[in-house]
C-alpha cells in the first residue's frame, strides 16, 4: 500500500504530492491534464518500463529537459526511489540503498490495464505474452530474471545466426543457457494460469471468468531442438522455437468462446476479470493484494458494471488507483475512496485533492 507519492520534474507534473490512506484513488481530468501520467509513476515503482514502455529520457519534462524522480512511502514504512537524468539509465533505491530493478518486484506488486490492452485478444501474441509475464512476475519476481536470462542468450544466438556462423561450438553453451531459463519461464507461466483459474472459481463476481491455455510453448528438449533447427533459423536469421513464441489463448468459459470472437465489452470484462483475479489470489497467497491502476476503465463500463467493479475493489481490499475524465463516474464509490482532480495550467499539470 502506498502512503505518499510524490513527482518531480515527472512528464507533465513538475512537483506533485499525494497523501493517501488505502482507500481506492479516484483521479479526474480533461483530457491532457496529466492524470496517465500519475499512474505510469506508480507503475515505475516496479521493474521495466511502465505502463506505456517509454524510455527514461520520454519521461522528463519536455521544456525543461532535467531529471525526473518518483519518491514513495509504503504503509510498512519502506521507501522507494527511482529516478533519472538526461542520458541516462534509470535508477532505483530502497530504504536509500541502491538496488537493482528487479528488487522492486520483492518491495510492491503492481498490475495495470490501460485503453491500449483493450485490442490484447485480437491483435499479436507478444502483447498478450507481456501481459502474461507481467502477471507472472506479480506472483513470482525472479521470473523476470529468467526471461532477461533468456532474451539475452537468444540475442546471442541470434547475431550468430545473422552472421551465417556455421560452427556448432559457438551455439552450444547458449544454446543450454536458453533452455534452462526456459524450464522456468514455462513453470512460471503455468503456474500463474492455475492461480488465475483458482481465484476465478467460486468467486462472486459480475465479470466473466477466462478460461486460459498457453499454445506455441515449443518443445520439452529446447537445447536439442534448438541445435537440429540451426539451419533453418539461420535462413530465417532469427530463433524461430522457445518460450518466445507462446501466445496465451482465452475463451469467454460461460459461452465457451474466443474471446478474440467475443464483442468488445466483453473482451474488456475478461480483462477485468483477470485483473481482480490476479488481485485476489496474491491475497490469498501472500495476505497482501496488489496495487492496481485501471486507466479511463470507467468510460468503458455502463454504470452497473462500474457499481461492481468498485464493489470488488473495497471487497478485495486493493489500493486501485482509477482515472477518469468526470468526477460523476466515481460516484458509486462515495466516501469509499479519496478524489484528486488534476489540471493543466499553462501546460503544467496542477493536482487537487477533492
Amino acid at each position: 500500500m502506498l502512503t505518499e507519492l510524490t513527482l518531480l520534474q515527472f512528464r507533465s507534473h513538475r512537483r506533485a504530492a499525494l497523501m493517501l490512506d488505502g482507500r481506492p484513488v479516484a483521479i479526474h481530468g480533461s483530457n491532457g491534464a496529466g492524470k496517465t501520467n500519475i499512474i505510469e509513476a506508480i507503475s515505475l515503482l516496479s521493474p521495466g518500463r511502465g505502463l506505456r514502455r517509454a524510455g527514461a529520457d520520454e519521461l522528463m519534462r519536455r521544456d525543461e529537459a532535467v531529471g525526473w524522480k518518483i519518491r514513495a512511502s509504503l504503509g510498512n514504512g519502506q521507501e522507494i526511489e527511482t529516478s533519472a537524468q538526461p542520458n541516462a539509465s534509470r535508477e532505483v533505491r530502497i530504504d536509500g540503498k541502491a538496488a537493482p530493478q528487479i528488487g522492486l518486484s520483492r518491495v510492491l506488486r503492481v498490475v495495470w490495464l490501460v485503453p491500449a490492452m483493450d485490442r490484447l485478444w485480437i491483435e499479436g501474441a507478444e502483447g498478450r505474452r507481456r501481459f502474461l509475464d507481467r502477471l507472472t512476475l506479480s506472483f513470482t519476481p525472479s521470473h523476470a530474471e529468467s526471461v532477461l536470462l533468456y532474451e539475452k542468450a537468444m540475442r546471442e544466438r541470434n547475431r550468430l545466426l545473422e552472421d551465417m556462423v556455421r560452427d556448432a561450438s559457438w551455439y552450444v553453451a547458449l544454446e543450454e543457457r536458453m533452455a534452462q531459463a526456459a524450464v522456468d519461464i514455462r513453470a512460471n507461466r503455468g503456474q500463474t494460469l492455475a492461480r488465475l483459474k483458482a481465484a476465478q472459481e467460486g468467486a462472486a463476481t459480475a465479470f466473466p471468468a477466462a478460461d486460459l491455455m498457453l499454445t506455441q510453448e515449443g518443445p520439452e528438449d529446447l537445447a536439442a531442438a534448438l541445435s537440429e533447427g540451426r539451419a533453418r533459423d539461420m535462413a530465417a536469421g532469427r530463433t524461430l522455437t522457445g518460450p518466445h513464441r507462446t501466445d496465451l489463448e482465452a475463451r469467454y468459459a460461460a459461452k465457451d468462446q474466443p474471446a478474440a470472437q467475443c464483442s468488445t465489452g466483453e473482451q474488456k470484462a475478461l480483462l477485468i476479470s483477470l485483473i481482480l483475479a490476479n488481485a485476489r489470489a496474491l491475497q490469498a497467497e501472500t495476505g497482501e493484494a496488489p496495487i492496481v491502476l485501471l486507466d479511463e476503465v470507467a468510460a468503458h463500463l455502463d454504470a452497473t458494471r462500474r457499481a461492481a467493479l468498485y464493489d470488488e475493489i473495497c471487497t478485495l481490499g486493493v489500493q486501485a488507483f482509477m482515472t477518469g475524465t468526470d468526477a460523476d463516474l466515481f460516484d458509486t464509490l462515495g466516501a469509499r475512496a479519496q478524489y484528486w482532480e488534476v489540471r493543466d495550467v499553462a501546460g503544467t499539470s496542477e493536482i487537487i485533492e477533492r
